[in-house]
């Protein structure tokens, strides 16, 4: 069995196709798409192209709502800061207390030079509570920054809803797509969403490049300022290669949304096989309205971290919460949120699966980890003086619901 990669929602695998669009762009077309002479056309007609690909997939109404960017962090901050900028005389923002860093600290700039950041926290299943949201709409509030998808948990939110609602009271709406965009069917056409943020190497595109879609009509200001490409709005002679392959692969994602169904029903069969092979074990975020892609199971009673180092030791890629915040000693800022008891948010684990992920995978890791989990505990302390009382309530249970 070759090296198994299931850590899909910190990064994904360039596609084949998208490199093979990409390489004239890297060769012989190797011109500024702002010159005018033939050098320039060329490519200038490669990014166009893109525009309209990754608008088909965001089901935008028109391609020049769409500005490419170098990642979906950039995308972020441009969207935030633009809509401070734009509404001066509104000092408040709403966002989640579940949000990646890019948009978290973000915040917390703006925190710091007198805006005030309302974070709308979560239940135990990862859920915003729609009638506390409400109750901080206000003609104060610039923006809402909500993000689509959680990247550790999956969890769904309910944008378009909340994107409405933000309307009634003039207040510009974000969300972060960067785990939405290719695994659901998007129309941002239809939708009250004002920007949203994505970024290309979670759909199979290269690193280093994003997009940022902003609704026709909006108020926008630049983040990037010096240059007059993407019609004045993102400074910057373009990654005319990685836009390109940005293209390519929304048009892929557009493609392959149909076996996002068959997706979901392999990452089902890991959750079942966990749940039954391994005692004390649980399912953290909305089972009900979570991406296809995604399963995060916390371990009662060891460490996320012993269980990620034994994995790889096997060939198998997986991540304990967000690329960006690995490393840390401490449970997510997601599982803390969700008020997930520490005895389970030290042993949380993600998969996340991609179309590439093969049934084959799937049954190896179920062979593979519940000796792992089952080594791990017999060397923890925790488990060992927890056990006993576990096993008087006559089966394993996760010490919560």
């Amino acid at each position: 069995m070759k090296a198994i990669y299931l850590d899909n929602n910190a990064t994904t695998r360039l596609d084949p196709m998208v490199l093979e669009a990409m390489m004239p762009f890297m060769t012989e077309n190797y011109g500024n798409p702002s010159s005018i002479h033939g050098f320039g056309e060329p490519v200038r007609k490669g990014i166009e192209r893109a525009r309209e690909q990754v608008a088909g997939l965001l089901g935008a109404a028109h391609d020049s709502e769409i500005i490419f960017t170098s990642c979906a962090t950039e995308a972020n901050s441009t969207a935030i800061l633009s809509a401070v900028e734009a509404l001066p005389e509104r000092k408040e923002i709403i966002t989640s207390v579940v949000e990646h860093p890019a948009i978290l600290e973000v915040c917390e700039h703006l925190e710091r030079r007198g805006y005030t950041i309302h974070r709308l926290p979560v239940d135990t299943h990862g859920r915003l509570d729609l009638d506390h949201y409400q109750s901080l709409l206000s003609d104060n509030v610039a923006l809402v920054s909500v993000m689509w998808a959680n990247n550790e948990t999956g969890t769904v939110f309910p944008v378009q809803t909340m994107a409405t609602m933000a309307k009634e009271k003039g207040i510009l709406f974000h969300t972060d797509g960067v785990q939405a965009v290719g695994k659901f069917p998007i129309n941002l056409a239809s939708s009250d969403i004002d920007m949203l943020s994505f970024s290309g190497h979670k759909i199979h595109a290269p690193k280093g490049v994003g997009a940022l879609y902003v609704k026709r009509g909006t108020r926008f200001r630049p983040l990037l300022r010096g240059g007059h490409q993407e019609r004045g709005r993102r400074a910057g002679t373009e990654n005319a290669a990685g836009i390109v392959g940005l293209g390519m692969a929304c048009e892929l994602a557009e493609v392959h949304m149909p076996m996002m169904s068959h997706l979901a029903e392999l990452r089902d069969e890991l959750q079942a096989g966990l749940l039954e092979k391994v005692p004390c074990s649980i399912v953290t975020g909305d089972v009900d309205s979570r991406t296809p892609n995604t399963l995060n199971i916390a371990f009662e009673f060891i460490e996320g971290e012993a269980i990620l180092l034994m994995l790889n030791q096997l060939g198998i890629a997986a991540s304990s919460g967000s690329a960006c915040t690995s490393g840390s000693l401490e449970p997510s800022h997601v599982m803390r949120a969700m008020s997930i008891p520490y005895t389970a948010a030290h042993g949380s684990v993600r998969f996340s699966l991609s179309r590439y992920t093969r049934q084959k995978e799937i049954d190896y890791v179920l062979e593979k980890l519940p000796p792992v989990i089952e080594r791990l505990r017999s060397l923890s302390p925790y488990w060992v003086q927890n056990k006993p009382d576990l096993e008087k309530m006559g089966e394993f249970a996760p010490a919560y619901a």
